[in-house]
């Protein structure tokens, strides 16, 4: 082989050959496939995709086209990768488990939460989201930087226009080398509220700006467990969020219930999830569930996990939480590129980088939107000054032999420009007429006008902020939507309280336990003497003990028969039927083997109150401050010290100032001032209330109101009102007076309640029967009097309880 034949071998050294070529690997990667652009939200692959399907005119309101169609097209004319690359990009960009605003508008299988896979490219098809129209808005009025696709043949966009932030909106996931982003997606009504916030004011802080973008917004709802996470990924560009699946608790016969789950964490497969739950209870990690079925259909996800007999529900429910993606975490790095430049990037840099982006959009529009409007009204100036001189320009024509002759002749005569001159060689005949050169006119008055406003924008940055906020107002309007996943105040405690509505409900519990919430206006007032509804179906030998009125919003304290006190939220009670029997509370709280519910107290403001005073069945009272009970843990808290074979029976929330009514039941009444009961520890047993006669014990205590009456019940129905003013004041711890003349017919007294002439009151006798009456049509009678009927009870039962509230109209 001849010498100069010869391959030219190059020495290099190894190591360095390796450094450079991988770093040009790596920034490859970097910027061109694995992160997003800050500006429009988009990799590469996924701009290219919305590109091109623009290119081909697939608008949403266009006929859909083959998928392999338009990855044909996106690979042969800008993105020279692997086919499967591009067709999984454009399905994610269409599933709406995958993105909270999708931006392809899929028809046929792309496939489901359960991780099915899609349908093949041939089978599938696609067109624009309506929204994904707003990503390419004015794009052809060189509003961004074009460069050459892969082969130089074509042209395609550096970024989109974007006139939604779409990178906080739909979020972006990749991994480069040595660096990954994690964004998650924001409900889009908070992300444009937001940005107007930072034009407003740009200098706002993180915090403030919180309060309009409270978190991501996952498109598969869920609960994210507390803000910590999301302050510090919003300050750092770092942070970690826990996010749980929604659930919910169904109570079922025999003493069983059932989790249900609705809503399970961003990017968990539902289909993953029950396999895993499946192998737990296969492999004895998790005891007590029975059965576990996918029940979703197209209403939605629903997940049942049916529970065996007497399991609470809520220790299965953390379990789950522990052990299975039910509660998942997601690691948030808000890594984007900035020129070409990986940066993680807080929240409020990401606003300005888009804020920046889209002044820049509106100055190259507006731009671009004065030239053409400047030429067009050359063009019709030229034809103006031919309108105003016709005789003259027609026989210039006639008399030219060429258009280049008449056309340099229009020129030098009429010193119109070479455009103009053309223009007026183009003109038909039928613009001479009177009609069209009323339109000229017309049309050469607007484009003067919007010659103007444009100016005025292009010398106003003012005008442009303003514009850029009219046009995310618009879209906000038009597909905002509300949040899917909400968001709890702490990592333990979910807050709800925003989504549910603040009613008034009545909450029963009965003697073995089983509580539920019902709307108010579920039980119809009627008249004295009526039999009543059918409040509750009890099994058998239950009753229903315990009813009360009280707000969805409300804290309740749970006062136990041996001086526990526990606490629980209103909303968290379930909500079931009028017949249904509710659940067992031993479900919610964790009460302890004996312990029974002797008292309720809904709390929904406390700064005004100061005590809370107990009596007990023995007759003792005692006082002490609420903080005592702040700090209220999921075992409960130790609330009064009793004595042997005594119980709790009654506890009220007090200012200090007030004068207590103590009544047995026997009909004995004991009034005095709450001051006679000096505030004790959370432990003390108290001191005595009432001396009590053989047999005899308390049943109820009442705060006194002078201008109230006292609504006195005894267990075979019988009531009446007696005015407080008929109860001396007297000094704690004598026998009392008589409050009811206590017969066979009447039974024993049952219950007293301070009430007035506007309040309704309900009694629910043991078997379940619960009447509402108006307190006006109570009779009132002097306190040695035995009453009239006010309930109709059956053989065998008697009143339980009692319970009043001010009536509604």
């Amino acid at each position: 082989m001849p010498e100069e034949e010869q391959t030219k071998v190059i020495e290099v050294n190894l190591e360095e050959e390796m450094k450079h070529s991988y770093i040009d690997y790596a920034m490859s990667v970097i910027v061109g496939r694995a992160l997003p652009d800050v500006r429009d939200g988009l990799k590469p692959v996924h701009r290219r995709i919305l590109y091109a399907m623009n290119e081909l005119g697939l608008m949403p309101d266009k006929p859909y086209r083959k998928s392999a169609r338009i990855v044909g097209d996106v690979l042969g004319k800008y993105h020279p990768h692997g086919e499967a690359a591009v067709y999984d990009s454009m399905v994610r960009m269409a599933q709406d488990f995958s993105m909270r605003y999708p931006l392809v508008d899929g028809h046929g299988n792309f496939g489901s939460i359960d991780n099915d896979p899609p349908a093949a490219m041939r089978y599938t098809e696609a067109r624009l989201s309506r929204l994904a129209m707003e990503m390419l808005t004015d794009i052809d009025k060189e509003t961004v930087d074009f460069i050459p696709n892969f082969d130089e043949t074509l042209k395609e966009p550096v970024v989109l226009p974007s006139r939604f932030p779409n990178l906080l909106v739909n979020g972006s996931a990749g991994i480069a080398v040595g660096m990954a982003t994690n964004i998650p997606p924001h409900n889009l009504k908070e992300t444009i509220d937001a940005a107007i916030k930072v034009i407003d004011d740009p200098d706002i802080s993180i915090d403030e700006l919180m309060k309009t973008l409270k978190g991501p917004d996952f498109p598969t709802g869920g609960i994210i467990m507390g803000r910590d996470g999301i302050k510090q990924a919003y300050h750092t560009g770092r942070g970690r969020i826990k996010v749980r699946g929604k659930t919910s608790i169904e109570p079922l016969p025999g003493g069983r219930s059932r989790i249900i789950v609705t809503e399970i964490p961003y990017q968990v497969t539902k289909a993953d999830l029950v396999v895993q739950i499946a192998n737990l209870v296969k492999d004895k990690k998790i005891d007590g569930i029975a059965d576990i079925r996918d029940e979703s259909d197209k209403e939605g996800m629903r997940i049942a996990i049916d529970l065996k007999r007497d399991v609470n529900p809520n220790v299965v429910l953390n379990l789950l939480y522990k052990h299975t993606r039910l509660e998942d975490t997601f690691g948030i790095i808000m890594l984007a590129l900035v020129d070409n430049q990986p940066k993680v990037l807080n929240i409020k840099q990401m606003f300005y980088y888009y804020i920046d982006h889209q002044k820049d959009v509106i100055v190259r529009r507006s731009r671009y939107d004065l030239e053409k409007a400047e030429a067009r009204a050359h063009i019709l100036e030229g034809l103006r000054i031919a309108l105003d001189h016709i005789d003259a320009i027609v026989a210039l024509i006639r008399s030219s032999k060429t258009d280049q002759i008449a056309k340099e002749a229009l020129m030098s005569q009429f010193n119109l420009s070479d455009k103009q001159a053309q223009a007026i060689l183009d003109m038909r005949l039928r613009r001479l007429t009177g009609l069209e050169r009323d339109k000229i006119e017309e049309e050469y008055a607007q484009l003067m006008s919007t010659i103007e406003y444009l100016r005025r924008v292009l010398s106003d940055e003012g005008m442009v902020y303003k514009i850029i906020k009219d046009e995310l107002k618009t879209i906000r309007n038009k597909y905002g939507d509300d949040r899917r996943t909400q968001i709890s105040s702490k990592a333990d405690e979910m807050e709800i309280e925003d989504l549910i509505q603040d009613e008034e409900v009545a909450i029963t519990l009965t003697h073995f336990g089983y509580i539920k919430r019902l709307p108010l206006d579920t039980y119809k007032s009627q008249r004295r003497g009526g039999k009543g509804i059918t409040g509750m179906q009890t099994r058998d030998e239950d009753f229903v003990e315990h009813i009360f009125v009280t707000s969805t919003h409300s804290y309740m304290l749970f006062f136990t028969n041996k001086g526990k006190v526990y606490m629980m939220r209103a909303y968290d009670v379930p909500e079931a039927g009028r017949q249904a029997k509710g659940t067992a509370i031993i479900n919610l709280l964790n009460l302890s083997g004996g312990e029974k519910i002797s008292a309720v107290i809904p709390i929904r403001h406390i700064d005004d109150e100061k005590y809370l005073i107990m009596t007990t069945r023995e007759g003792y009272i005692k006082k002490t401050s609420i903080e005592e009970y702040d700090n209220i843990h999921k075992n409960g808290l130790m609330a009064i010290g009793l004595g042997e074979g005594d119980e709790l029976i009654g506890v009220e929330l007090t200012n200090g100032e007030n004068e207590v009514i103590i009544s047995t039941k026997e009909g004995m009444a004991i009034r005095f001032p709450e001051d006679d009961v000096r505030s004790m520890g959370r432990t003390a047993r108290g001191v005595k209330a009432i001396k009590l006669n053989q047999g005899d014990k308390v049943i109820d205590m009442e705060l006194v109101d002078e201008s109230a009456d006292l609504l006195m019940v005894s267990e075979n129905g019988y009531g009446k009102r007696t005015p407080l003013k008929e109860y001396r004041s007297q000094s704690r711890g004598g026998k009392g007076i008589i409050t009811m003349k206590i017969t066979e017919k009447t039974g024993p007294l049952a219950a007293i309640k301070v009430v007035h002439e506007d309040d309704e009151i309900m009694m629910v006798t043991s078997d379940g029967i619960i009447i509402r009456l108006e307190v006006k049509g109570i009779p009132v009678q002097g306190r040695n009097t035995q009453g009239v009927t006010l309930m109709k009870v059956e053989n065998g039962q008697r009143i339980v309880s009692l319970a009043k509230f001010e009536s509604e109209d």
